[in-house]
This record gives structure tokens, sequence and C-alpha cells, in this order.
């Protein structure tokens, strides 16, 4: 087979976070037959450097003998090469991943391989069967940082041994290991160098899923690829409602995971199981996640991100690295034209992004498409659950751009924001659309927003208690069930759904 260019590759896309210090890892990397026998090598490997540093913490703590350099080469992270050196003109594939920019040699390093099983092979197996690519896995030099093999978090909780004592002795999560350079296209590669096969290598990953659980409450393993996005409490208590009705009641899906990994079960008793759902301490995190899961049909994960810009881009950079199949915004905006009737709704097709937190990595002059797919599919969902049709559905939902401003207060500015609305054609404003949007074409992650009018803030019609409160016992379970339903469609057209529109010319392989 072809021989990848000498180990290790110098610090870029797939060299991030290499040894502080000490001698480097054995580097025996071994050809695989398929994508298959590459997966269980990757677990092996993952568990057995992953293991060996679990253990040797738990000894230090016991005996304060600290690991030798032999045993510290020991933890690092699992590494996948994929060759492809054709011998022929490159196949052709209309697919948004799973294919080579140009002929070369590609390496990531993995984490929690056995977690990302399905994903991995979805992955490798065009590459090998179309491409004829050649795998190998080995050791990396990419030490994995202690933490990340405690699922407890209580290892400092344990004698009186200080986080600066064991980064002594212990990898360490560094800040100048983790890094966005692929999926933002800041890197450059030399003639022969490695190059990254995926979007986020095994630290960076690492990280998100820390803090994932940190933020959601929940087991990240918890989290399903089919993800909605909120902005208001309220559309949980109907989403516990809907996901109690699909367990307990029809039992087409396993389970509930609430904050805190409170577990709803097939043959719990409804009172049994809202007397568990009561005992939730959502309010202990600030995005608190619920999952169903399990089922023929996928399971759904619902996240209260709260408000603000700055909430939407954090929860999204996490949920990326899972490279989940979609993500929907579905929440509450203001509308802009005198037309509009609180309950109304707003499929966004553009986005005046006003939200400034992503500037520098998706400067505004560059556009954000509406994703085809997306947006017929939650067409089809409002006019299904409604049942409105033809002009019917379009007094109801309208389609237009949507305002995402990071000033909850804008209409205070109203006189320097007038002309602005009016030259974008705007139908709507909120605080989060536009970032998940972009993040969604910024990560590869595709995405779409059907938001709710909850007010007319330029009309007379601001949100009071009262007319709120309305609003709420009136439109959220109907928009609730829009975007279950436009999920639904969406899985049954999956093999359309990864656009290329979200792809570059110089991507890496992997989606």
């Amino acid at each position: 087979m072809p021989q990848p260019p000498p180990p290790p590759p110098p610090p870029g896309p797939a060299g991030r976070g290499r040894r502080g210090g000490g001698g480097a890892p054995s580097r025996a990397f071994v050809a695989c037959a398929s994508p298959e026998e590459a997966v269980a090598q990757l677990e092996a490997l993952y568990a057995r450097a992953a293991g060996a540093l679990r253990a040797a913490v738990e000894a230090y703590l016991k005996t304060r003998e600290p690991p030798s350099e032999a045993a510290r080469a020991a933890f690092c992270y699992p590494e996948l090469r994929v060759a492809y050196m054709p011998g022929g003109v490159q196949p052709a594939a209309n697919r948004a991943f799973a294919k080579f920019p140009e002929p070369g040699v590609y390496a990531t390093t993995v984490t929690q391989p056995q977690a990302f099983r399905a994903y991995l092979l979805e992955q490798l197996r065009p590459l090998v069967a179309e491409f004829g690519a050649t795998l190998e896995v080995g050791p990396s030099a990419q030490e994995i940082p202690y933490p990340y093999v405690f699922d407890r978090g209580d290892e400092l909780g344990r004698g009186d041994a200080t986080a600066a004592e064991l980064a002594r002795h212990f990898p360490t999560p560094l800040l100048s290991a983790v890094g966005d350079e692929i999926a933002d296209g800041m890197f450059d590669l030399k003639p022969g160098e490695t190059r990254p096969l995926a979007l986020f290598d095994a630290v960076r990953v690492d990280y998100s899923l820390r803090r994932l659980v940190h933020y959601t409450g929940s087991d990240w393993r918890a989290i399903q690829p089919w993800i909605l996005l909120t902005n208001y409490h309220r559309y949980v208590d109907q989403f516990l409602d809907w996901g109690f009705a699909q367990v307990l009641d029809a039992g087409t899906h396993d389970a509930m995971v609430l904050p805190g990994n409170v577990v709803i079960r097939k043959g719990m008793t409804r009172a049994a199981a809202q007397a568990l759902a009561d005992t939730v301490t959502w309010h202990r995190f600030q995005m608190p996640a619920y999952h169903l899961t399990g089922g023929a049909r996928g399971g759904v994960t619902l996240v209260n991100i709260g408000v603000g810009p700055s909430n939407a881009k954090n929860i999204t950079d996490h949920l990326a690295v899972l490279r989940p199949h979609c993500w929907l915004m579905v929440g509450h905006c203001g509308g802009l034209r005198q037309a509009q009737q609180i309950g109304d709704y707003v499929l966004a097709h553009a986005y005046l992004r006003q939200d400034h937190i992503l500037d520098d990595l998706v400067p505004t002059d560059i556009p954000i498409p509406a994703l085809a797919e997306v947006q017929v599919a939650l067409q089809e969902a409002a006019q299904a659950v409604t049942g409105d049709h033809g002009e019917a559905l379009k007094r109801r939902l309208r389609t237009g751009t949507v305002v995402t401003n990071d000033d909850r207060n804008w209409e205070l500015r109203w006189t320097q924001e007038r002309r602005r609305i009016n030259q974008s054609r705007a139908i709507a404003v909120d605080m989060e659309s536009g970032t998940i949007a972009a993040q969604g074409f910024r990560l590869r992650v595709p995405y779409g927003t059907l938001l709710c009018v909850s007010d007319k803030p330029l009309h007379g019609e601001i949100k009071l208690p009262g007319a709120a409160n309305a609003f709420y016992e009136r439109a959220v379970s109907e928009h609730l069930r829009i975007g279950l339903a436009a999920l639904d469609l969406l899985r049954s057209r999956r093999d359309t759904l990864h656009s290329r529109k979200l792809r570059s010319f110089d991507e890496p392989p992997f989606r």
C-alpha cells in the first residue's frame, strides 16, 4: 500500500496537541483490511490508552507515585490514516461527504470510537469501496488529557491532590491544543504533508463532550442526531408531554433522558413517570436538554438554549462534534409586518445578522443560504399539523428575512434600526436564529428556522403578561409538533439532507 509521510507530521491540522515532554510513543501503524477492522483497532487502542491513563491517575492518588516516561507514552489517542493514491481518473461522487478533494494521506485522531462507531463506518465504507482508499490505525502523539477519562469527574475529590499537582505528572487540557482551524479553513498545507480527515480532532471532540455535560445536565451519549433548539421553557413542557406519550403510551421509543440523567422508561405508569420528572432540577443547568431515545424513526433532542446569540453559539460549537444530521430553531420572534398576527409562523429564508458574535469567523458579507431540503420539510410539516393549505397557509406562515440582534432592547434604538430593517425587508426579529444558521453553515450541520410571532413591537402589540400567556397556551404545542413533524420528514429524506452547499472546494473527507 502507499506509504504515508514519516510521522509525526509537523504541528497543523493533524498534528495539534502533541506531547509537551518526554519520549515519543511507539508509532507502529497497522494496515486494516476493512472499515470494520479499522474501527475495531481504534476501539482497542483507545480502550488501552484511556485505561492506562485512568489506572495511573488512580495509582497516583493512592501512592503519589508518578508515572514513568515509558508509562506516559501510552496515554495517547489512536490515529486513523486514510491513503488515497488513485491510479486513474478520480471517481465522481454526488455526496456532500465521503470523498477526496485530491490524492494524498488524510489523518485524524479519534476519541470514544465505540460511541462514534456508526458515524466512522458511514464515512469510511464509501472511501474504501468507491475510491479504493487504504486504512491504517496506530497510536498518535496527541496525549489524552486526564480529566477526559473520568466520567464521574470526581478524581480531585478523593485525597488532597490539587489540579496543579496532577498537571505536573499527567496530560491536561490545553487551549493551545484545541481549536477550529480545520472547520474555519485557517490552515496551510505543504506538499507531502498529511491532510485533515475530519473537521474535529480527538482533543477538540473531548473538550466539547465535557462542555455538553456541563451545560445540558445529561450524558453526551444521550444526545440524539436530530435536534430542536428553543428559547423558552414552555416548549420543554410540551416536549415532555409528547415524549411521555411516545414512551409510555405508544411504546415507539425506549426512554426519555432528562437533565441530571433522570430516565423515564417503558413500563412506567404515568404517575410514576411524572413523579420522577418532578424531581428534575433542570434550573441547575444553563441549557438543559431532554432526549427521546430509541425507536425505529430515531431519537430527538430538545435543548432549551435560553436567550441570546452567545448561548446559541456556545451550544452549537459543542453539539457540532457529535455530527448531528440537523438542528432546527423553534422559538419566538417579534413580527415586523402589520398583516402578521400573534401566533403566526415565520419560515426564515435569509438572516440579517446583527448578533456580532460570529463576525470574525463568518463575516456578515458571507451569505448564509437557505437549505431547500429543510425549507420544504418545514413548510410541509406546517401544512400537515395546522391543516391549512394554499392561501390559508400563506396567511399563517410567511417566508422572509429574520433579523437576529444581540440587543434585546433594540426597540429603544428604533431611529437607528428603522432604515436597516426597511432595506432588508425583514419580517421578524429574534436573538438566536441567525447565529444558529451561521453556525450550521460554518460547522457543516444542516439547519433551519421556524419561529412563532409572540409580539409586534412596531405596531403597538408589545409582549405583556396577559397577551403572552394567552399566546403560549394556544401556540406552543402546535409549534413544537411542526418542528417534530419536520424532523420526521427529514429522516425519511436523509439521503438528500446533507447538502453540498455546506461544503467548500477543499473539504476533509469526513462529514
